[in-house]
Parts: structure tokens; C-alpha cells; sequence
């Protein structure tokens, strides 16, 4: 089943992104350090085309940390893009984070030359809760689900430096498979648009895959055939530890499901990070050579109704 959340308010922060992006010098853009790539929005970067970037991987104490460095290294290496990596809460953000932009736009400062800066990312990804920290007064709403900020603000982090919050926004169409369950197992999608189940089996085949250890730590599986087990066996499994079951025996997968995705969430299981840099170029690649198939054969298709008589 293919992902795919945009509803109408991420329409209208496409259109308020690209005003705004005219009138700022640099970019900011918030990525989900436990899905960098997935995280990482197409159309910001067609918008923001030829300002400087920089990436936040946040949510770090909840990454894999020899992952998360890969991904730093991936970033820093693209040019005018600088990468740093922290948790939303800590309290030395605000300094990483208007050290860093200054660093980039040596230029911009004083009251004649604010540094105008937007910051961007998806849904539920933390951007409120640091925003809020660099301020330290409760301005931007926060909660566990995404779509909370509705609207542009504009906050004042410096009488030279100017910081232009906007709405989470996703992409229109998600063309990689992987990286709408990676989005979905975040907490970035709407409820509406997933199959909790189905989310949380992708998030199972993974870890069994790249993390059983702690697959088997947290749900006491250590001494079974763990290793052996597909993802349905891992969900029944979760569902009987965690009290899962239904008058007869029967397993409550919806809520086993809802289980492991608040617990990955959570960082229950353990510091986790869905993909690395390898493994998301082969999923794009992919993903074109899918997208390009059905173009052909649409316009294939397209090709043969002209030819038919009428």
C-alpha cells in the first residue's frame, strides 16, 4: 500500500514557502534523524534552489549514533549545506543552531543586515518544541501528531536574526514505498491515511532485519527463535506480552500494532534509524525505474486509444 498524506493546509504552506523563500537568505530544514532521507522534503528543495541549507537531524537521542554520523557526513559533503544533529530539548540548541546559520552567512548580521531565516520541515518532527526552546517562551503549539502549526510566524531570536516558522508540509505524491512507511512509523502522517498494521509490520521486517537484538530485548524474546521469525510472528508475539488478546485467544493485531509503533516512537526499543544513505539511493533508484515504467506504459496506452478509429 502506497503512503500518501497532503491535505489542504499543506497546499497552502507550499504557496506561503515559496513567497517567503524569496525574501530570506538561508534555509533551515528539520529532518527526523531516525529517517533523514525519508524526512527530507523534494519540494523544499526545488523551492529553496541556491540558498544555503542547513539540515537538523533531530530527535538524535533517539538514532542509531554510528548511523546518524553517516548521515552527517552525507550532508556536510553536499555544497552550501551544513548538518548538525540534536535533540529539540536541549538546551544548548539555540546557540548550535544561530551559531551555525551566522557561520554560513558571514555577511548578514546587525540591525541594517538581519539574517532572515526560514525554517521547514515535516509534520510531527519537532520543529515546534525547539522553536519554543530557542526562545524560551511557549509560542509555536506542540503536540504528538502532526499537523499542530497551521500558519507562518515570524520570531525575533536576535534584533538581527529573524526566524520564519512554517507549517509541517509533506510532498504530493511519495514515490518511495519505503519512505511513506518510514514517515508513517514516525508519527508524520495522519491516522486517516495508514494501515497501522500494515505500518507497523514494514517497522518489524526492518528490525528483525537490522536491529533483533533489541527487537529481542524489549519484548523478552532472547531465549526463542527470534532470529527465525517473520514480522506477523513478531506482532502476535508483542500482542500476548503486551495483553493483546481477545476473549478466546484471539490476537488484537490493531492494537499490538499500536503498541510497537508508540513504542518505536518512544524509543522503547531502542535507538534506532530506519535507512542509511546506501540503502535510500537504492530505494530511489527503484522507486524512478517504477515511476518511469508507468509512464511509459500510460503513455503507451495513451498511444493506442489515438490509433483506434473512432
Amino acid at each position: 500500500m502506497a503512503i500518501q498524506w497532503f491535505p489542504g493546509h499543506m497546499n497552502k504552506a507550499k504557496k506561503a514557502i515559496a513567497e517567503r523563500i524569496k525574501s530570506v537568505d538561508m534555509v533551515i530544514e528539520m529532518l527526523d534523524a531516525r529517517l533523514p532521507a525519508s524526512s527530507e522534503n523534494p519540494l523544499l528543495a526545488q523551492l529553496s534552489k541556491g540558498k544555503p541549507k542547513l539540515k537538523i537531524l533531530n530527535k538524535q537521542d533517539l538514532a542509531d549514533p554510528e548511523r546518524t554520523a553517516i548521515w552527517l557526513e552525507h550532508y556536510n559533503s553536499r555544497p552550501d549545506t551544513q548538518a548538525i544533529a540534536l535533540d529539540s530539548s536541549e538546551t544548548a540548541a539555540t546557540a548550535k543552531i544561530t551559531r551555525a546559520c551566522r557561520a554560513m552567512m558571514p555577511n548578514r548580521g546587525g540591525i541594517d543586515k538581519p539574517l532572515r531565516v526560514l525554517i521547514c520541515g515535516i509534520p510531527n518532527v519537532g520543529k515546534s518544541t525547539l522553536i519554543n526552546g530557542m526562545i524560551g517562551k511557549k509560542t509555536a503549539k506542540t503536540g504528538n501528531e502532526p499537523g499542530i502549526t497551521k500558519a507562518e510566524q515570524r520570531l525575533f531570536l536576535a534584533d538581527d536574526f529573524w526566524l520564519y516558522d512554517t507549517p509541517g508540509m509533506l510532498w504530493p505524491k511519495i514515490i518511495v514505498e519505503e519512505s511513506g512507511y518510514n514517515l508513517a512509523a514516525s508519527g508524520a502522517v495522519g491516522r486517516n491515511a495508514l494501515d497501522e498494521e500494515e505500518v507497523a509490520l514494514e517497522l518489524l521486517d526492518y528490525l528483525r532485519r537490522h536491529y533483533l537484538p533489541l527487537l529481542q530485548t524489549r519484548y523478552q524474546a532472547d531465549k526463542d527463535p527470534s532470529s527465525h521469525w517473520q514480522d506477523t510472528d513478531w506482532l502476535e508475539w508483542i500482542a500476548k506480552k503486551r495483553g493483546a488478546v481477545l476473549s478466546g485467544g484471539r490476537i488484537n493485531y490493531q492494537k499490538a500494532a499500536e503498541n510497537t509503533l508508540t513504542d518505536f516512537r518512544d524509543g522503547q526499543i531502542g535507538r534506532i534509524t530506519l535507512e542509511t544513505p546506501h540503502q535510500w539511493e537504492s530505494w530511489l533508484k527503484a522507486a524512478k525505474q517504477k515511476e518511469a515504467e508507468l509512464k511509459a506504459a500510460r503513455e503507451a496506452r495513451k498511444a493506442e486509444r489515438k490509433g483506434k478509429p473512432s
